[in-house]
């Protein structure tokens, strides 16, 4: 049987991208992520890496950029304001097509809201963040365990497609601490070697580029163009969600990262009544896994969005559900967590006292 540690999920993210093979990090103190940083800080001089607390998240970021385009595996870690600061730079990494991985540890907001839990960072990890047309890959994991697997799979992800990728988690997932072990994780991509890199000629090739720049607008659009098609096919082979008990639901919910599992509680109870509850978690937050939404959406009553926001991925379950079935919200915001309980009374509403 395979070793399990207990561990922080700060922490044992941490471990999961050394492991992984990333030999930078650069960031900046911010609750509730400031584990990884400390952890780094720790580790990374003992294996010959680097470790760098910038003098801010704008510097961290332009700071991976750099690595990045060296062809170095390479982390960022911060939570809500300071991925904000960081925008800029992941556009500029988006724009030049570099790898990258980057964590947000989410917390309340808007502006500096506080250190506790929440989700509300959806829309700008999905839709964006930064500007101009790109896409980052988002992964949301709901346990430690499945962070340490989804952290590694993400500098892989990065590397095989050549853009950045986020692990969106949130307070919660950060600070709890699980057994988890670090060995379950293959790969599943092929790399190629990284031919464009800038890591010197020696007179040998010719010489590397990065760039974001492009003055002539045909030859940008065309890039933008490109890239695009890189996304579809991303969309349609990376997409993914969890199952769980589906098939003879009236209500479906929608759920992601802990609150899904608050929901599986939620469900639990609700089938102690006799209420066919089940879930849909998407792993991948882009691309947003539509397949088992529009599978069941002309099966079940209803849909029920839940998460830790005024509600934010509601607007792309609705999206997949295409109008076939209604979609309702059940939420808490400014670090506020659902609890079972409100969960079933929700169910409970909605189902207007059927059994």
């Amino acid at each position: 049987m395979e070793e399990k540690v207990l561990m922080k999920g700060n922490e044992a993210l941490a471990r999961a991208a050394i492991e992984a093979g990333c030999r930078f990090f650069f960031g900046y103190p911010i609750t509730p992520q400031t584990e990884v940083a400390a952890y780094m800080a720790k580790q990374m001089p003992k294996i010959g890496g680097t470790f760098l607390q910038a003098e801010s998240e704008v510097a961290a970021i332009n700071m991976v950029y750099g690595a990045a385009g060296a062809g170095a595996r390479v982390l960022t870690s911060s939570s809500s304001p300071g991925v904000s600061l960081k925008s800029e730079g992941i556009s500029y990494i988006a724009g030049s097509d570099l790898p990258c991985v980057i964590c947000n540890i989410v917390r309340g907001g808007p502006g500096l809201g506080g250190i506790q839990p929440a989700q509300s960072d959806y829309f700008q990890a999905t839709k964006g963040g930064g500007h101009g047309d790109y896409h980052m890959i988002v992964l949301a994991p709901c346990s430690v365990q499945e962070m340490v697997n989804l952290v590694k799979e993400a500098f892989d992800l990065a590397d095989y497609y050549r853009m950045p990728v986020m692990i969106m988690g949130d307070g919660m997932l950060g600070q709890m601490m699980e057994p988890v072990s670090f060995g379950s994780y293959k790969s599943s991509k092929e790399l190629a070697e990284k031919t464009w890199a800038t890591t010197g000629t020696k007179l040998e090739r010719k010489r590397n580029i990065i760039n974001s720049l492009y003055i002539t607008p045909e030859e940008l659009e065309k890039l933008v163009v490109e890239r695009y098609k890189k996304y579809d096919t991303i969309i349609e082979s990376e997409a993914r969600s969890e199952e769980y008990m589906c098939e003879d639901a009236d209500i479906i919910i929608a759920a992601y990262g802990t609150i899904a599992r608050v929901s599986k509680t939620a469900i639990k109870r609700a089938r102690d009544k006799g209420l066919k509850v089940g879930l849909i978690r998407p792993i991948t937050l882009w691309p947003f896994d539509k397949k088992p939404f529009e599978k069941y959406s002309e099966k079940v009553k209803s849909f029920l969005t839940v998460e830790m926001s005024m509600g934010q991925m509601i607007e792309d379950v609705k999206l997949a559900v295409s109008g076939k079935a209604p979609v309702e919200f059940y939420g808490r915001t400014g670090g506020m967590i659902p609890t079972p309980e409100e969960i079933l009374e929700k169910l409970e509403n909605m189902m207007g006292g059927e059994r």
